[in-house]
C-alpha cells in the first residue's frame, strides 16, 4: 500500500514544532519562523470561521422549525 493512501496523523507536525530545540536558530531565523507560524495561525483560524459558518447555515438548513399559532 502506498503511504498516500493511509491516513495521515494530524497534529503530528505542531507536536514536533512545540518540542523542537530553538537553540541552534539566529535571531534572524527566528524571527522568519515567528512570522510563518504567526500566518499559519491565520490561515487555520480564517479555515476555523468559514468551518464555523458552514455548520452554523446546515443547522438552520435542516433543524426543526418550531410550529407556528394558526393566524
Amino acid at each position: 500500500m502506498d503511504d498516500d493512501d493511509r491516513p495521515r496523523t494530524r497534529g503530528d507536525n505542531a507536536s514536533r514544532l512545540t518540542s523542537e530545540s530553538l537553540d541552534s536558530y539566529s535571531q534572524d531565523e527566528l524571527e522568519i519562523r515567528i512570522a510563518q507560524l504567526e500566518a499559519e495561525i491565520l490561515r487555520t483560524r480564517s479555515h476555523m470561521e468559514k468551518a464555523a459558518a458552514h455548520r452554523q447555515a446546515a443547522d438552520a438548513l435542516f433543524s426543526p422549525k418550531p410550529d407556528r399559532p394558526p393566524e
